[in-house]
């Protein structure tokens, strides 16, 4: 049973990469759908491969500073995939797959924030920099049972930090880098409902895979994700449609789907540790703060993100993350040492997340700007700032 579990958790996994796909074309114009979904498709075949020859051992694999994992099993050799995984009680193989599609989900997370401003082969080596120098050790810090963040008690139960946050500074680097500082003068860009409604179906369903999958078995924090993830979602698009029309004066179908989106995110790190009402709350949080910062901060900043894609992954994830330290629970989950400062734990969880949000925002954005102006300068020809280019 828990082997069915975790490989519909992950089929549902796979869905959200073409979801993601299909709700970034609803926001761009014309000209850009085309590399939106060839990008994000992609990964598929660079971020996958990759994760076969050197990603799950560089991730998962033992370590004396819980940096990094090792080589010793490149291409999967000397893996016995049939063998259960640690303490998980599942085949090697059923876990690496599972973790393969968040591995191929971030990348296409944050490369709507380039569209068709840099051509395929500063993608890929992007991608592959970036995968090897970034997700892998972030995943390994925290995920691994030697990380450094998984030592000190940082909690992430599906991917605030290694996915979300990760994604979201990723996409602010891009865009600052690659595309000229914002100028707003008060447009309103419609895009297509449709497209964005059904790309917000296939994530919501894909995140059950997500988050409830990272239980790694059919019990009831599996459940208790399931419950949490939904009603997370409901709060904040029920807020950011509350502030729409306080604010905007109009309720549009392009922020009822974003505000879902941003409780999905600021779920997701805590939906196995937190109770409903801390899902509620978060949910509202998650949306009062990203609906602040795409519609008010993001033009302060002159930031050219159009995607929101910081606005929403970025500003929910650290949310999420951060809640994890007020609403975390020992009676829904005993890998919970200490209990969030709502449930009497005091300020020593809250401090703990603290930690791994500066740290992780920190780490992604330096060695994220370095592979930028790196690969930048490897095919200066072939990236250009606000300047559309050809697929090939």
């Amino acid at each position: 049973m828990n082997i069915v579990f975790m490989l519909l958790s992950t089929i549902l996994v796979w869905l959200m990469v073409p979801g993601i796909a299909v709700f970034y074309s609803g926001f761009v114009p014309k000209r850009d759908i085309t590399r939106i979904l060839f990008n994000t498709f992609l990964m598929f075949g660079i971020a996958g491969l990759m994760w076969i020859v050197v990603g799950f051992p560089l991730t998962f694999g033992t370590s004396k500073l819980g940096i990094i994992g090792n080589l010793q099993h490149i291409f999967l050799t000397g893996i016995d995939l049939k063998a259960n995984y640690g303490n998980t009680g599942l085949p090697t193989d059923v876990y690496l797959l599972f973790q393969m599609m968040f591995a191929v989900l971030t990348p296409a997370l944050f490369l709507g924030a380039v569209a068709s401003r840099a051509r395929i082969k500063f993608i890929a080596i992007f991608v592959i920099c970036w995968s090897i120098l970034v997700y892998y050790p972030m995943a390994h810090f925290v995920w691994s049972s030697n990380g450094f963040l998984a030592q000190m008690g940082v909690l992430d139960f599906a991917g605030g930090t290694v996915i979300h946050i990760n994604a979201g500074i990723t996409a602010m680097i891009l865009a600052i880098t690659l595309r000229k500082p914002y100028k707003y003068n008060n447009e309103n860009v419609p895009g297509n409902p449709m497209w964005i409604l059904m790309g917000t179906v296939l994530l919501w369903i894909g995140w059950y895979g997500f988050n409830a999958g990272s239980a790694l078995q059919v019990n009831t924090q599996a459940i208790d994700a399931f419950f949490t993830t939904t009603i997370a979602a409901c709060s904040a698009m029920m807020t950011w449609t509350i502030l729409e029309k306080l604010f905007k004066t109009r309720v549009s179908v392009n922020g009822l789907c974003t505000g879902a989106i941003c409780g999905l995110v600021g779920i997701t790190p805590g939906t196995g540790y937190v109770s409903v009402i801390g899902a509620f709350i978060i949910g509202i949080v998650s949306a009062l703060g990203s609906f602040y910062f795409i519609n008010n901060l993001k033009y302060k900043l002159h930031l050219n993100d159009y995607l929101d894609i910081f606005g929403s992954h970025g500003v929910s994830g650290i949310i999420g993350s951060l809640c994890v330290g007020l609403f975390a629970n020992k009676t829904i989950d005993n890998n919970v040492v200490n209990n969030g400062l709502f449930y009497g734990g005091g300020f020593k969880l809250l401090g703990v997340q603290f930690v791994g949000v500066i740290f992780t925002i920190a780490f992604v954005s330096i060695i994220g700007v370095v592979i930028v102006f790196g690969v930048r300068k490897l095919f200066k020809n072939d990236v250009g700032i606000d300047a559309p280019l050809n697929l090939a």
